[in-house]
């Protein structure tokens, strides 16, 4: 059945019965031989053109009458919701490069498969990578980053650990609690809004490390001598005790065990005017711990965010359940040596 549905529907797509709506950047010369070669193909590749977007003051001056002309990239995040844009091809000139950057940062929040023309560079560097005897190669930018077994494999042990730590260290938590309640006052959990998957906002959990009131007015990071945290509270951040309540952020799904450290909004807003793409961190879900984590501890202050966002964002780019554990290892070993910062 599975062969007589893909069969008949891969007929239609090469019949031009059926396509993807497909967006094309660029309005050169490059772009025009793109689209050229793909109208004039005997059998479809799928590729259901709706118009071009210019990335220059050059808005259709090849193009002509061929394609409608929709706008500028500022304008992309609209067109793609409008038009119901499924595949967009990137068909810049080599001098136009420095735009790919910002081009995948506005994408980034949306569902469409991205494809690059490639430069002599990219074949040579092996990133082309076949997947059709006829058109154009182009390189894909697949928005699936792990294989969808191990995606699925990744949140069954989210669940799993979360449940089973949550019921293990049960006795754990009753101490600190009491602990927390004995040498100072306020409640035993820390609560605050932090942002997660596709930028929506959640409350994240933690054993409270610093007196209360500790921050009033303008956001603060913590410090290594932060007069705000508690003596115990000090102990806690080192050996990560104060996370271990995001196993309940982990279990209903705000969190995993591993994945970039979830920000407020206060300091997302300061980095992406450094780094706009850390919205690429928001393609994940947020993690108890992460790569940056270990290697840089909690950031005392916006650069050392933008420090810890490369290690996150190849962390991203590289995602794995062997990753992974390897992450949980060296976070579990920098708890029993006392070393966390």
């Amino acid at each position: 059945m599975r062969f007589l549905i893909t069969t008949h529907t891969a007929r239609r797509i090469k019949g031009r019965k059926i396509g993807f709506p497909t967006l094309i950047i660029g309005s050169s010369q490059r772009a025009v031989n793109l689209f050229n070669e793909y109208e004039t193909e005997v059998l479809s590749q799928g590729y259901k053109f709706t118009g071009f977007v210019h990335v220059d003051h050059n808005n259709g001056k090849y193009f002509g009458s061929l394609l409608p002309h929709l706008g500028g990239l500022e304008d992309l995040p609209r067109l793609i919701d409008e038009h119901k844009i499924e595949e967009i091809i990137i068909a810049i000139e080599s001098s136009e490069h420095e735009f790919i950057g910002r081009i995948i940062n506005e994408l980034e929040d949306k569902d469409v498969i991205i494809k690059i023309i490639p430069d002599m560079y990219d074949i040579l560097a092996g990133t082309v990578k076949m997947t059709s005897i006829f058109g154009s190669p182009l390189i894909i930018i697949n928005p699936s980053l792990m294989p969808v077994w191990q995606q699925s494999l990744k949140r069954i042990i989210d669940i799993v650990v979360s449940l089973f730590f949550l019921v293990l260290l049960s006795p754990v938590y009753i101490i600190t609690a009491i602990i927390i309640k004995v040498t100072s006052r306020g409640p035993v959990f820390f609560v605050q809004e932090r942002i997660g998957l596709h930028g929506n906002p959640f409350s994240i959990y933690k054993f409270r490390s610093m007196f209360l009131g500790a921050e009033k007015g303008v956001p603060m990071l913590s410090s290594d001598n932060d007069s705000r945290i508690t003596p115990f509270g000090k102990f806690m951040r080192a050996i990560r005790l104060d996370e271990i309540p995001q196993f309940y952020n982990v279990l209903i799904g705000d969190m995993s065990l591993v994945g970039p450290r979830p920000e407020r909004q206060y300091f997302i807003d300061q980095i992406m005017q450094r780094a706009p793409h850390y919205r690429h961190l928001h393609k994940v879900r947020p993690g108890i711990t992460s790569w940056g984590q270990v290697k840089y501890g909690y950031a005392e202050n916006v650069e050392e965010m933008i420090q810890r966002l490369k290690y996150d964002i190849i962390y991203i780019e590289n995602m794995s359940l062997s990753l992974d554990f390897k992450i949980l290892f060296y976070t579990i070993k920098t708890a029993l040596q006392h070393s966390g910062k």
